[in-house]
C-alpha cells in the first residue's frame, strides 16, 4: 500500500498549527513571552532566516516558525529504517512509512552596539529566558499534540520518536530552536495501476 498523497503535507501542517497554538497559550501565560510568530508556515527544505525581528508585514508576534520534511523512509519495525530489497517475488511492502520533520523557530538575538560593544547581560539574559522558553513549549507541544492530529489510522494518532533538540545560532540577528521528530505514516492508498 503506498502514501496518500496528502498525507506528508497534512502532517505538516498539523505540526506546524499544534506548536503555534502552544507558543500562543504559553504567551498568555508568561509576562515577556513572544506568541507564535507572525511568520508561520510550511516550507519545502530548510528554512531560510528571512524574518527574525518584528514582522516584515503587519503586527504579530517577531520570529518565525517553518516546519520541513527531512527525509522519508521505509520502516517495518518503526523507527528503525527498513533496507530491504523490493521488488522480488513474495515481496511485501513495508508496514509504514517514516516522516522525519524539523520544526525551526527562529527569535530576534541580541547584536553588539554599533560601536562594536558586546550586548548587555541584561539583554543576553532576557533572549536567553524567551529561548528556554520557546525549547520546553516546542517540546511539550510535539509530545502532547501529536497523539490527537489523528494522522494515522489508530484512534489515538500516530507513532512518533521526538529526536533531538537544539539551540541554532545566534547569527545574523537571529537565535533559535530546531526540534526533530520521526511520525509512523501507514500506507492506505492502492499503488498507481493496482486493481481493485
Amino acid at each position: 500500500m503506498a502514501l496518500n498523497p496528502y498525507s506528508v503535507h497534512d502532517l505538516a501542517e498539523a505540526v506546524l498549527g499544534c506548536v503555534c497554538a502552544a507558543l500562543d497559550a504559553v504567551a498568555d501565560q508568561v509576562e515577556g513571552q513572544p506568541g507564535c510568530p507572525a511568520r508561520a508556515c510550511v516550507v519545502p527544505g530548510a528554512p531560510a532566516w528571512d524574518d527574525c525581528d518584528a514582522p516584515c508585514d503587519g503586527p504579530g508576534a517577531p520570529g518565525q516558525l517553518t516546519v520541513h520534511v527531512h527525509r522519508l523512509y521505509p520502516s517495518t519495525r518503526f523507527p528503525v529504517e527498513d533496507i530491504e530489497v523490493r521488488g522480488t517475488p513474495g515481496c511485501s511492502p513495508p508496514a509504514k512509512t517514516a516522516a522525519e520533520l524539523v520544526v525551526t523557530l527562529l527569535r530576534c538575538a541580541p547584536v553588539p552596539t554599533e560601536n562594536g560593544c558586546p550586548p548587555p547581560c541584561e539583554e543576553l539574559s532576557e533572549a536567553a529566558r524567551i529561548l528556554h522558553t520557546d525549547s520546553t513549549t516546542l517540546y511539550n507541544a510535539l509530545l502532547c499534540c501529536l497523539p490527537q492530529t489523528g494522522t494515522g489510522n489508530r484512534r489515538r494518532g500516530p507513532q512518533f520518536v521526538l529526536g533531538g533538540q537544539r539551540t541554532i545560532g545566534p547569527q545574523g540577528g537571529c537565535v533559535g530552536i530546531e526540534q526533530r521528530v520521526i511520525v509512523a505514516l501507514p500506507g492506505c492508498s492502492p499503488c498507481p495501476g493496482d486493481r481493485p
